[in-house]
């Protein structure tokens, strides 16, 4: 009897069943999806990395550890007395630098967006698995000083073939630089993740970043036979000079996987959050179908109980339905789940995060999470539904009017009420002792505690909203009205996958209206400079920029800063290096002290200051990559500012702790009576030839970083979009079986005089009902939670703004979704016989 009432409602749970595909579905995509980026760069790790490697003291791969091109070198000596050790098989001198871009044929920047652009030499060495570190796609290895391999990929972007030349910036010296294209290559292991591969010749490497100079910044070591890896690393320290350690390839490995974890692990939650998100949305939409058609078969099911079906048999009914439908919608997710992975994939190929095709493959752990989330899910919404009919007396069966009973919402009322208090003591605390994440456990208190007070808490929009149809739409209005408030859990639960998706839309547009605001506003009191001259993603550049800058008629005062970083108390600190012309630019807040620091002298923030217990008079042991220390006085304690790091002191101290010398901002002055508009267009000609910078004035500055804001906020929006989505299948849903419930009353309707566009107006103004109430609801809950929110992150959103205009949209938008919603079920309610209709059962 339970597959028979299955295939007898084939379309009814179908719309549920959808929402449960699309719900899992992310969450498999997900989980293939992050699979196969731990998958890719676990093969580049592992096909990229020797035995052991030699490299200044204190240094991380993949970008981890301190910050800053160090100018400590190995000479070839070195090299050949490591390879003369009999623990060592072969020693290659490696050059390398993190600071070389690639240019197109027509100018524009390669890459540089997403992954790294990796600049090294070519040197043949294996990695621990003894085979080639690198794969030679096409062409041959770089030979002369002016030649280069590329990744398929940048050549392609590019636009280069084999004998082209290929424009470069390099990150010291000249800055425009060429090489002749004579190869592609890929990592051994995984392709390149959408890294550029810049691949040179030794020699070539050598000219690039230290001028010529025959030295290595890093050795590869292979082991001798049956030479274990720490026997090779403890052989090579021995010979080793100063600031420079020889570790193993397993424990380069595992920093690469750790500081690439850290970045992989920031996206998998970021998605995973999504994908629980549209699984709980559409897990309102399974309690709310179940109970509804539980209720269209009251009598059907008092009936089973007259005939002697006891309450378990009733109860396991409907399990077993949701049970059925749970393994279908499920199946279907999951192999929904792998296209949708390939979908990220791609979505992220375009920021420039290439995963290997063959990494993204449906594991085990993947389906077996996908069907426990889907069963589990499903089966969780299904229960209460299915007590409810085990409830239902067989004396139901004899009445013409059989409906299931419903319980006060008083009970429900009073534990609500307990849980928001629960949720204001822990957003109070957060205040208190700012804590967004105290505001955030009872911010989700108040979502869910929403979701099921939606019946009382929506009871005064759904008045308003048949006041206001009543008034424009009379009594095709009032009825639609009247529908919604009929059965208020019923509604409140529709509107409340609704409700949950625009607090979440609402509470992110808050945020981000915040930190705009902020930023419009740091940038108004702190960008004291006339133009500002770097890369948006911070990365630093040829000094040759602001030297070309310097000779400009116009230009008055220009500073250049460099940021890198360091370890104080074995931990990371933020370093900015300026010159003397600085201070007449920018004037800080000063707490304590002076900001005109010279020789071994810094200041630093009053974050960094109250944080270590520092004062004016102190001494810093900072410690840079390779060894080298400084230990600078401090001046000065400022306020915190996004013109400064927590430590700053000169640049020429950056010099002797071996950072090699480039500038990551240049802070221009304009002469006394100089025509902006002229000099300007002088600077923005010099800093053309290298497209990873940018001239700005403060609004353009302010812009910058909107842009960047708003980029993210679009993405998160669109992966919201999903939430809303499955939302909107839970009112057409809803609408649709209410037309099946409401067959004799439609057809009354009709028999009455109500044409069919009136119907269908009806309908209509009760889906738009429904959605309204969501948005309400959805968008009063996420403003208070991200007024909230700000508040708690004051001290880094110092402003607080709201979203007016997107509020405004959201409710458009939920109108829109009404009207959507309602088509088809209005359509079908509109078809149907007048008489068939008052004579249904």
């Amino acid at each position: 009897m339970t597959l028979r009432n299955l295939f007898a409602r084939k379309v009814r749970l179908l719309m549920s069943g959808l929402a449960i595909v699309l719900g899992v579905a992310f969450l498999s995509g997900v989980l293939v999806f992050s699979n196969g980026l731990s998958t890719t760069f676990d093969g580049i790790v592992h096909g990229s990395t020797p035995d052991g490697v030699v490299r200044a003291a204190d240094t991380e791969e993949f970008g981890g550890g301190e910050s800053g091109q160090s100018a400590l070198a190995l000479t070839p000596d070195v090299v050949q007395a490591l390879a003369a050790l009999p623990e060592v098989d072969r020693a290659d001198g490696e050059v390398s630098s993190a600071g070389l871009s690639l240019l197109a044929s027509d100018g524009t920047l390669v890459g540089g967006t997403g992954a790294p652009t990796l600049s090294f030499n070519h040197t043949g060495s294996p990695n621990m698995e003894g085979k080639p570190t690198l794969l030679l796609d096409d062409g041959r290895w770089p030979e002369g000083t002016d030649e280069i391999v590329l990744d398929q990929r940048a050549a392609e972007a590019g636009d280069y073939r084999l004998g082209d030349e290929v424009k470069l910036l390099a990150p010291f010296g000249t800055l425009e630089r060429t090489a002749t294209l004579v190869g592609t290559a890929e990592f051994n292991g995984g392709g390149t993740a959408g890294a550029t591969l810049l691949i040179f010749s030794t020699a070539g490497a050598q000219d690039l970043f230290f001028g010529g100079k025959d030295v290595f910044n890093r050795i590869s070591l292979t082991a001798a036979d049956g030479v274990t890896q720490k026997q090779l690393a403890a052989a090579a320290d021995k010979v080793l000079p100063e600031g420079f350690e020889a570790v193993t390839g397993d424990q380069v490995a595992k920093e690469s996987q750790d500081a690439i974890g850290t970045f992989l692990d920031v996206i998998q939650t970021f998605l995973t959050v999504f994908a629980i998100i549209a699984v709980l949305v559409g897990g309102f939409i399974i309690v709310n179908t179940f109970s509804i058609l539980v209720a269209q078969r009251t009598r059907e099911l008092a009936l089973l109980r007259a005939l002697g079906a006891g309450r378990g048999q009733v109860t396991r009914s409907v399990l077993v339905e949701a049970f059925v439908l749970s393994i279908v919608t499920s199946t279907l997710a999951i192999g929904l789940g792998l296209l949708l992975a390939r979908g990220l994939a791609a979505l992220f190929r375009v920021v420039g995060l290439d995963i290997a095709g063959d990494a993204l493959q449906l594991t085990s752990g993947a389906v077996v999470t996908s069907y426990l989330v889907g069963v589990g899910v499903t089966m969780i919404a299904a229960y209460l539904p299915a007590r409810r009919a085990g409830r239902i007396a067989p004396v139901a069966a004899m009445r013409a009017d059989a409906a299931p009973e419903r319980t006060s919402l008083r009970r429900r009322t009073l534990i609500g009420a307990v849980v928001i208090a629960i949720g204001a003591a822990f957003a109070v605390a957060g205040l208190q002792r700012p804590n967004a994440l105290w505001v955030g456990i009872g911010a989700v208190l108040w979502i869910l505690t929403a979701a099921a007070l939606s019946p009382v808490l929506g009871r005064p929009v759904l008045v308003v909203c048949r006041g206001l149809f009543a008034l424009l739409f009379g009594a095709t209005g009032r009825l639609a009205g009247e529908n919604a408030l009929r059965d208020p859990r019923r509604t409140g639960a529709t509107a409340s996958a609704l409700m949950i998706g625009l607090a979440l839309v609402s509470t992110i547009g808050v945020l981000a209206s915040s930190l705009n605001k902020s930023i419009d506003d740091e940038v108004d009191q702190q960008f004291t400079a006339d133009l500002l001259v770097q890369s948006s993603t911070y990365l630093p550049f040829s000094t040759e920029i602001g030297d070309r800058i310097a000779g400009i008629d116009g230009v008055g005062v220009l500073s250049r800063q460099q940021y890198t970083s360091a370890r104080y108390d074995d931990k990371g600190v933020s370093i900015t290096g300026v010159d003397p012309a600085w201070r007449e630019i920018y004037h800080l807040d000063t707490v304590k002290g002076t900001t005109d620091v010279s020789g071994a002298e810094a200041f630093v923030n009053e974050d960094f200051a109250d944080k270590h217990d520092l004062a004016v008079g102190d001494r810093l042991d900072l410690r840079f990559q390779g060894g080298k220390t400084l230990t600078p006085t401090i001046t000065g304690i400022t306020k915190s500012s996004d013109v400064t790091s927590e430590v700053t002191l000169p640049l020429d101290q950056l010099a002797r702790a071996g950072v090699l010398r480039q500038d990551t901002s240049i802070s221009i002055l304009l002469s006394p009576g100089a025509d902006a508009t002229a000099v300007r267009d002088r600077v923005d000609a010099a800093a053309k030839p290298a497209p990873i910078v940018g001239v700005f004035d403060k609004a353009e500055f302010a812009d910058e970083f909107r842009g960047q804001v708003n980029q993210l906020l679009f993405m998160i929006y669109g992966l919201l979009a999903l939430a809303i989505v499955i939302a909107v299948i839970g009112i057409v849903n809803t609408l649709g079986l209410s037309v099946i419930e409401r067959t004799r009353e439609v057809g009354l309707l009709r028999a009455v005089g109500m044409s069919r566009a009136k119907l269908r107006r009806m309908i209509t103004l009760e889906s738009v009902t429904i959605a309204v109430l969501g948005a309400v609801l959805g968008m009063a809950l996420g403003v208070l939670i991200g007024v909230l929110l700000q508040q708690a992150l004051s001290k880094d959103l110092t402003s607080l703004g709201l979203p007016i205009g997107n509020l405004v949209t959201f409710l458009v938008v939920a109108v829109v979704v009404g009207v959507l919603a309602a088509v088809v079920p209005a359509i079908r309610a509109a078809r149907l016989d007048v008489l068939d209709a008052i004579a249904s059962e």
